[in-house]
């Protein structure tokens, strides 16, 4: 009993260390920042020293072994990955709407809204798909919907609408019953009746984990990309750029016309260009982002095709009873 606690106290502590780094650690600046590298340590002691003991037990309390066998070791990153574009694109897009198109927190949930009711309506088709057709090749099929709508948002533009946003995250949606049935179908192909209930836990841990993988990931990258793009685009506002200097002064005779002197008129457009250049510089690593994940969605499709072909409907008649 002593013993289980203390590995229960290892999981708890390594997963909970590893969250801490993830949610934590663009914002101290990573590994440059003691706090993150004691808990990053912290975090990989504690998996190295559970993951020892239940490998030396013939009956672990959570059976690791799993994720070393082809089939589940697959479904589980696949499931990971599947969590990282899910819980990433939950979070970017909401963010998105409310930071740069200055939408209240209510339309911005409204945005997401047929995103939800899209997935509903296909959670039965997939259901049906998946006693017709190879858990694998739906992964692929999956996968490759999510790209491309992922490069769909890599058309973003200042003046994007309410629609835009609303079928992108359909288009979002649509995919991921494609994936998690046949993922969870896949996970169980093989495995004796004793462990499914281990399969379902890690598969869970699996989603939950890739999810914090992938906001902490997708966030960090925005933030490098936003300082990449507005040193660029401040290249540009220097006094021999002619579009700088016909934009400095109609800006600033917009401002004369409000009423400001010339010399705060100048003042106010200097500062406008500066929001306007941060601005576009943040909407260009959102798309940088959103890019990302369309060639992550696409590097993941391997790891489907190694997968063993199962015959779908005995497995899922399996897993029933």
């Amino acid at each position: 009993m002593n013993a289980a606690r203390r590995l229960h106290g290892s999981e708890n502590l390594a997963l909970g260390c590893l969250k801490i780094v993830l949610d934590k650690g663009e914002r101290e600046d990573w590994f440059e920042s003691t706090f993150i590298v004691t808990l990053a340590a912290v975090s990989a002691v504690s998996f190295v020293l559970f993951f020892a003991w239940e490998l030396a037990r013939p009956d672990p309390i959570v059976d690791v072994r799993l994720l070393f066998q082809r089939q589940f070791g697959m479904a589980f990153l696949v499931m990971m990955s599947v969590g990282a574009i899910l819980f990433s694109t939950t979070q970017l897009l909401p963010q998105l709407l409310q930071t740069s198109f200055q939408y209240t927190a209510m339309l911005s949930g409204l945005a997401l809204m047929p995103g939800g009711l899209a997935m509903l309506l296909m959670m039965p088709i997939a259901g049906q798909l998946a006693s017709r057709f190879p858990p694998k090749h739906m992964m692929v099929v999956g996968m490759v919907l999510i790209a491309l709508a992922m490069w769909h948002m890599t058309s973003l533009f200042p003046d994007a609408s309410f629609a835009f946003f609303a079928w992108a995250r359909i288009y979002q949606m649509i995919g991921l019953p494609l994936l998690f049935i046949p993922i969870t179908t896949a996970s169980y192909a093989g495995l004796p009746q004793d462990k499914t209930n281990q399969a379902s836990a890690l598969i869970n841990v699996a989603r939950n984990l890739g999810g914090s993988f992938g906001v902490s990931l997708c966030n960090t990258l925005l933030a490098q990309r936003a300082q990449f793009h507005q040193a660029r685009l401040v290249e540009h506002t220097s006094s021999s750029s002619l579009a700088f200097q016909d934009a400095l002064r109609k800006a600033t005779d917009y401002f004369v016309s409000q009423g400001a002197s010339a010399l705060d008129a100048q003042r106010q457009a200097m500062a406008w260009i500066g929001q306007l250049v941060a601005s576009q510089a943040t909407l260009l690593a959102y798309i940088d982002v959103f890019c990302g994940s369309a060639i992550f969605a696409l590097a993941m499709i391997p790891l489907a095709l190694l997968m063993r072909r199962i015959n779908s409907g005995a497995q899922r008649q399996g897993a029933t009873q």
